[in-house]
């Protein structure tokens, strides 16, 4: 009997059927961050010789009919209400595309498969990315082995699409196996789409599987001390170089890069060549990786719209605390606690702040001799999208104070590389003074109700309230000592009489 999820953690799964493989993702819950459970993939190559013959590949085909039937087995017996097949370039493109789709029905009774357009595809692609990254402005590009799907997004909204035939595969086949040749149809076909040009100086958003490779080979070449391709960000230059490289080299010389598997070494040196000239088309400052695209969109567009509106960090956060916190209504007295810390804080400071308080209570359930560095892995590697390598960062940092680290612990070290000195030390400072706030409370809102501070010339008060069940203990003076001495202030207490009810 397959297995049936929770009521409240229902399970949808999804295919990508594309032209150079096919993806099954699982995903569990309604949630602002979507939580794929289950991951697999496998490469076909539908897409080789249509090209020069306008057909889907036989022995693609053949293939695909068997991992499609084991996909949908998956899908069942992991308890998927539903289950959709989503089809892109390739068989969209080519003459016996209706046969095989006619064919996996038949042998998938009952299943969805919707042969998306290229405007389709498109849609569903800025929609991931903007799942991940709310406020992305300027172009983004996916690429697949069929297609390329360009879309203009301006400050978190979608915009004209075109879709172009510059696939990996598709272009090799259109090129004769000559780079050279590929850069002249690339930069011909990009020229067609006019308004490109108006990404001069914003992000070009990058999905899709060639690109992160791409993005892997440059972690790994650089030593980057995060190894997580959603959000990795590089500069154009660095872009320019990496794809001026990929795009020259000979099949011994990709062989031999780090990071790069050998499945993709064929079809590099073309995806290199398409961002190449997108770049020069586009004149974008930076390049964004991302690892959410159609699929994530396609979860997405099945969310209610009170999710979809949710902000991703502090989403990421309360799902989290949810699953980890003792106490849902303290996170929300923390952040007030901590506000005299942090005077005139506003935007993207006070939310990572918020996100933090969410999140500092995760290590309840930890071994305490181990609760440091579990919250700092648990943060710096969770799957929420909607956090950029800086957040997990600040978040994994403060998260680790919080929980009384010590300051030279080898594992803080992505945290220290990836922030700058003064995001380091406001997140020293929230962790510590985090720490005290637990100290005082027992990680309840009702104590830390008859607790505050204040900064009072170059003093940090404590203002503890009489009868309240909290007093100035060993471990308090020395915690807010610790506090103080990070401002760079005096510690003092006070006490004062409850207040009359």
């Amino acid at each position: 009997m397959p297995f049936q999820p929770p009521a409240d953690a229902p399970r949808c799964a999804v295919v990508d059927l594309g032209s150079n493989s096919v993806r099954l993702v699982v995903f569990e819950g309604q949630c602002r961050n979507p939580m794929a459970i289950f991951n697999e993939k496998a490469v076909l190559r539908l897409g080789r010789g249509l090209q020069s013959t306008g057909r889907l590949n036989e022995e693609g085909m053949g293939q695909a009919f068997t991992v499609l039937h084991r996909y949908h087995a998956v899908a069942r017996a992991m308890g998927a209400d539903l289950f959709e097949i989503l089809a892109t370039a390739a068989v969209r493109d080519a003459r016996n595309g209706p046969d095989f789709v006619a064919g996996l029905q038949a042998r998938l009774a009952g299943v969805p498969i919707h042969v998306l357009s290229g405007i389709a595809e498109a849609e569903y692609s800025a929609m991931g990315v903007l799942c991940g990254i709310p406020t992305a402005d300027g172009i983004l590009a996916d690429i697949g082995g069929g297609s390329l799907e360009l879309v203009r997004l301006d400050q978190g909204k979608r915009d004209v699409s075109e879709t172009l035939s510059l696939g990996a595969i598709r272009l090799a086949d259109r090129a004769g196996g000559d780079p050279i040749r590929a850069r002249a149809i690339a930069e011909a076909d990009l020229a067609t789409v006019s308004w490109l040009a108006g990404g001069t100086g914003r992000d070009l958003y990058l999905v899709g599987g060639a690109w992160r490779a791409l993005a892997r080979i440059h972690m790994a070449q650089t030593g980057y001390p995060l190894q997580m391709v959603h959000h990795y960000t590089i500069s154009r230059e660095e872009a320019r170089d990496l794809t001026g490289v990929i795009a020259g080299a000979g099949r011994r010389a990709l062989e031999r890069l780090p990071g790069l598997s050998r499945r993709r070494i064929d079809d590099l040196p073309y995806a290199a060549v398409v961002l190449r000239r997108v770049l020069r088309a586009t004149g974008v400052r930076r390049v964004v990786f991302s690892a959410s695209g159609l699929r994530e969109g396609w979860f997405m567009q099945r969310m209610p719209a009170a999710i979809r509106h949710q902000d991703p960090l502090l989403a990421a956060g309360q799902e989290l605390a949810a699953r980890l916190g003792r106490d849902p209504n303290l996170p929300p007295a923390l952040l007030a606690w901590t506000d005299p810390l942090f005077p005139g804080e506003l935007g993207e400071p006070r939310r990572l702040r918020e996100a933090a308080c969410w999140m500092s209570d995760i290590g309840s359930h930890d071994h305490p001799e181990f609760r440091s560095e579990q919250t700092f892995l648990r943060v710096l590697r969770q799957p929420g999208i909607g956090l950029d390598h800086h957040a997990r960062a600040f978040l994994a940092l403060v998260i680790a104070m919080r929980y009384e680290v010590e300051s030279d612990a080898g594992f803080l070290r992505p945290a220290r590389l990836l922030l700058d000195v003064a995001s380091t030390h406001r997140a020293e400072v929230l962790g510590v003074a985090l720490r005290l706030a637990y100290t005082l409370s027992a990680g309840t809102p009702d104590l830390l109700a008859g607790t505050a501070l204040r900064l009072s010339d170059n003093r940090l008060v404590l203002r503890l309230e009489e009868d309240s069940g909290v007093f100035a203990g060993e471990s308090v003076v020395r915690r807010l000592d610790r506090l103080a001495q990070t401002l760079g202030l005096e510690a003092a207490t006070e006490t004062t009489r409850k207040q009359a009810a």
